[in-house]
C-alpha cells in the first residue's frame, strides 16, 4: 500500500484548533466528495459523509480539531497572555513558535522564575514583536486562537509533524473511503469537531446517526522510548486495537470481532490498555441506549507536541484493518 504523504502534509498544515474546524472541513469535503453518496456539515461543525448501504449503520469517527492556545489578555507592552485549548503542556510549549489563523507568528516564553519546575501557563506569554498594547491589537484580539507551528517531515519509515492527533485519523478515513469496495453496511464517516475539549462533536453526531456499531480512529501513546512508563504499545508493531482507556471499556465481543478480523487478514496488531485519556469512542458508546464501539489507534511518540512521530507501516495496517471491518457482516 502506497503512503500518500502529500495528502497528510496538506492535512496537518491546515489551521484547525477546537471550535474553528471549518478550514480543514472544507479541505476534506473536496477530497472525498467523489467517493460518498451524501455529505453534510451539522450545526456543531461535524463533517458527516455517508456511503449508503442496506445493512447496519456503522459510524467511523476521527476528529478534525487540534490543541491550541486562546488569547485572554494583552499587556501594556504588547505581550499576549493565553489559556489552553485542550491538553497543552507548559514545558512542551516553552520556546515554541505559534501561528494564528491569518499567519501572524509569535514565540512562547516565560517570566523569570527561580524554580522552573513550578512553571504553569499563567507564567507564560506570547511575543508577536509588538511594542505596545495598541500595536499588538492591530494584529491580534482577545479571543483569537493559535496553534504550534511545526514542519512536516517524512522518510521511508516514519512521519514527524504537529497535529497528527488526529489528522492521521482523518487521513485514514479518507484513504479508506477511496479504496473501499462495495459494502452492504450503511457507513457514516464522521470527521468530528471539538474532541480535544470534551469529545463534543462525537456526542452530537452519534445521537443524530444512531449507529448500530461505532469505530473511533485516533492516536495513542507508546511505551518503547527510554525509561517510558510501562505500556505495551510500540511503533512498527501494527495497528493498536483498544481494550480500555478512561472513556471506554471495549466489549469483549467487539474486541474479538476486531482482533479476529486482523488475524484472518494477516494484519499485524497490538492490544492497547491506556490508563489515561480517551477518544470519540467514549461519547459514541454512550449514545442513546448504547452503541457497541471499538477503537483503532495509531501508536504515536511525543503526543501533543509539534513533533508527534508515527510509523507509516502502522498507518497502512490501520487502513487495512478498518477497510476489512467495514465490509464484514455485523452480528452485534
Amino acid at each position: 500500500m502506497n503512503f500518500n504523504g502529500e495528502l497528510l502534509k496538506r492535512l496537518v498544515n491546515i489551521f484547525s484548533p477546537s471550535g474553528d474546524e471549518n478550514l480543514v472541513a472544507e479541505f476534506i469535503k473536496s477530497e472525498i466528495k467523489s467517493y460518498v453518496d451524501e455529505i453534510e456539515v451539522d450545526r456543531l461543525g461535524n463533517l458527516i459523509a455517508r456511503k449508503k448501504g442496506n445493512g447496519k449503520k456503522i459510524m467511523v469517527a476521527a476528529h478534525m480539531d487540534q490543541i491550541g492556545l486562546l488569547i485572554t489578555d494583552i499587556d501594556e507592552k504588547g505581550f499576549l497572555r493565553f489559556t489552553n485549548i485542550g491538553g497543552v503542556s507548559p514545558f512542551v510549549s516553552l520556546g515554541q513558535r505559534v501561528v494564528f489563523r491569518d499567519g501572524i507568528t509569535g514565540v512562547i516564553h516565560m517570566e523569570h522564575m527561580e524554580d522552573i519546575s513550578k512553571l504553569k501557563l499563567d507564567n507564560m506569554y506570547i511575543d508577536i514583536g509588538a511594542n505596545s498594547r495598541e500595536e499588538a491589537e492591530k494584529k491580534v484580539n482577545i479571543g483569537d486562537s493559535c496553534v504550534y507551528s511545526s514542519q512536516y517531515y517524512e522518510d521511508e519509515n516514519r512521519v514527524i509533524s504537529g497535529c497528527l492527533d488526529d489528522r492521521i485519523g482523518c487521513y485514514i478515513l479518507i484513504e479508506t473511503m477511496k479504496g473501499l469496495k462495495e459494502s452492504k453496511n450503511d457507513i457514516y464517516f464522521v470527521f468530528t469537531a471539538q474532541e480535544e475539549v470534551g469529545i463534543r462533536g462525537a456526542k452530537t453526531s452519534a445521537y443524530s446517526i444512531d449507529p448500530d456499531f461505532g469505530i473511533a480512529i485516533d492516536i495513542t501513546g507508546s511505551g518503547d522510548t527510554p525509561k517510558a512508563k510501562r505500556f505495551a504499545i510500540g511503533l512498527n508493531k501494527g495497528a493498536a486495537i483498544k481494550v480500555k482507556d478512561q472513556s471506554i471499556i471495549v466489549s469483549p465481543s467487539v474486541k474479538d470481532f476486531m482482533t479476529s478480523t486482523a488475524r484472518e487478514n494477516n494484519i499485524p496488531y497490538q492490544l492497547e490498555i491506556l490508563e489515561h485519556g480517551g477518544t470519540d469512542s467514549g461519547a459514541i458508546h454512550l449514545s442513546r441506549a448504547g452503541v457497541p464501539t471499538g477503537v483503532i489507534s495509531v501508536p504515536t511518540r511525543y503526543t501533543h507536541s509539534p513533533c508527534e512521530s508515527i510509523s507509516k507501516s502502522d498507518v497502512n495496517n490501520c487502513i487495512n484493518l478498518l477497510s476489512r471491518l467495514l465490509i464484514k457482516e455485523l452480528k452485534f
